[in-house]
């Protein structure tokens, strides 16, 4: 998830409202904003003191300036997440809850923008399909499809423009430009044009999967013309990138896939997998383990897993609470069935956290007992020998988590690229701002990791990085050869 205005990483998500009816513009949006951040994030005193006071300072009088020009909501949302992100890039957030006014000025940009000047390409297309069908070499010309378009890319000298052919989004029309791919010296820039006209940008983002899937940034167009034959590591790849629930499968005699697209995915639903495929696990000598994309979700989602990667105790580190007034309201609101009865023992349990936190306002408290909990098993599997997860850099909070703990196995190697790095600063928690136009995201607990094993925008690195001359869609075949020697 990047380059999003709103960060969802989240292990518990919980609503709060504060605050009665103020002037609705983006300075006191802003004002209102700094405040509650300032006041209850759990990590909001660790940058300060890491970064200095006088660089918050400097950064804050440059957001200002550029609130005060902010014409619309969408303008106003973008500026408070570009203020956010002094502290973090993961569990922070800011998301616009409606399309009213900000400083008396139209927001919803669909409907104010003008596209008479928008570049647009004529051509033939029938004469286009021919010049495409005879080409000898594939490259990025050609007639794709994604989604609500379906879109001709030609090439202008080094460079490629992609223009509407067929939309059934109403607001693109015929030879509108929609994307350009520019290269500069080795690299190469995208530019794509949003559904409602915002530009998508990305550097070194653009790539071929197999002959006729062309990824540019998190957009996807396959393609139509000219017809090339099928590469089936290429299907296999968006089969597994695109899984919207996980699966096992074997890869052959010796290697088994289990994918794991999200820790959100129901806890039942992952562990019917794992369960189904116990005994071909156990009996299969290596693991590949594919969790890229997945941002996280539920520690509680993995642990059928760990199982079986499991060589010697693994000592987890915990979390302290920010306790606040604001930040304590959410267990009150738990004990009180605001979002569903709990157990009694699990009353229990909030009941104590919330009394703990009630007595030590304005300091970072420790819920649970133990500030390193180690888990220990009585079985140490034979198979699988050898496990393999593939990372990328979109992994974040929960499956962070899950690596650190999968990390400490002696069977274990991560392969891919370094993950985003979302976890010291978690449990997100939500609060909608008094005006009812935003909903901000900050972080309640502080990991006692903090300072000397940071995760945050840092990240985790792979054991083996899989550099670009690598493809995406043969990263888990590189994985399996690799496995195979050992």
């Amino acid at each position: 998830m990047k380059n999003k205005l709103i960060l969802v990483f989240a292990l518990t998500l919980l609503i709060s409202t504060t605050g009665n009816a103020q002037d609705c513009n983006c300075e006191s949006n802003f004002e209102w904003i700094k405040k509650t951040f300032e006041e209850n994030d759990a990590g909001f005193q660790y940058i300060i003191d890491s970064k200095g006071k006088q660089a918050y300072d400097i950064h804050n009088a440059l957001s200002f300036e550029k609130i005060k020009s902010a014409k619309t909501s969408i303008e106003c949302t973008t500026l408070l997440y570009e203020w956010l992100t002094f502290f973090r890039k993961g569990h922070i957030g800011i998301e616009r809850l409606t399309y009213g006014e900000v400083n008396n000025q139209q927001t919803n940009n669909q409907s104010t923008l003008n596209t008479d000047n928008w570049e647009t390409i004529d051509i033939d297309i029938e004469k286009f399909s021919n010049y495409l069908d005879g080409k000898k070499e594939a490259d990025f010309e050609g007639i794709w499809e994604t989604q609500l378009y379906t879109i001709a890319i030609k090439k202008e000298g080094d460079n490629y423009i992609g223009f509407i052919v067929e939309s059934e989004n109403k607001l693109w029309k015929k030879g509108e430009v929609k994307l350009k791919i520019i290269r500069e010296g080795e690299n190469l820039k995208s530019i794509f044009y949003m559904g409602n006209r915002s530009v998508n940008e990305n550097n070194n983002a653009v790539e071929f999967i197999g002959t006729n899937h062309l990824q540019i940034g998190n957009i996807n167009l396959k393609r139509l013309r000219p017809q090339l034959p099928v590469d089936l590591s290429a299907e296999n790849y968006f089969k597994i990138i695109f899984a919207a629930n996980p699966y096992a499968e074997e890869i052959d005699s010796t290697t088994l896939l289990l994918r794991i697209p999200s820790f959100k995915n129901s806890k039942a639903l992952i562990d019917s997998v794992i369960f189904a495929n116990k005994e071909k696990i156990l009996r299969t000598k290596n693991l590949i383990i594919d969790i890229r994309n997945n941002g996280g979700g539920s520690d509680t989602n993995f642990s059928e897993i760990i199982p079986f990667l499991y060589t010697n105790p693994i000592r987890t580190v915990g979390v302290a609470y920010l306790s606040t007034k604001q930040n304590n309201q959410r267990w009150l609101d738990l004990l009180n069935g605001v979002y569903g009865d709990l157990h009694d023992s699990d009353k229990k349990w909030v009941k104590t956290a919330y009394d703990k936190l009630e007595a030590h306002l304005g300091e970072f408290v420790d819920i649970n007992s133990k500030v390193i909990s180690v888990k220990e098993l009585d079985t140490i599997y034979v198979y699988p020998k050898n496990i393999g997860i593939i990372i990328n850099g979109e992994n974040a909070s929960t499956t962070e988590q899950f690596l650190l703990a999968a990390k400490q196995s002696k069977k274990v190697k991560l392969f891919g690229t370094t993950t985003s790095g979302a976890l010291d600063i978690s449990n997100l928690h939500f609060i909608e701002s008094p005006c009812k136009e935003f909903k901000l995201w900050y972080g309640l607990s502080k990991s006692h990791r903090i300072p000397n094993m940071t995760i945050d925008d840092k990240g985790i690195h792979p054991d083996y990085y899989i550099d670009k001359t690598i493809p995406s869609h043969k990263w888990v075949d590189f994985v399996k050869e690799v496995l195979n020697k050992w």
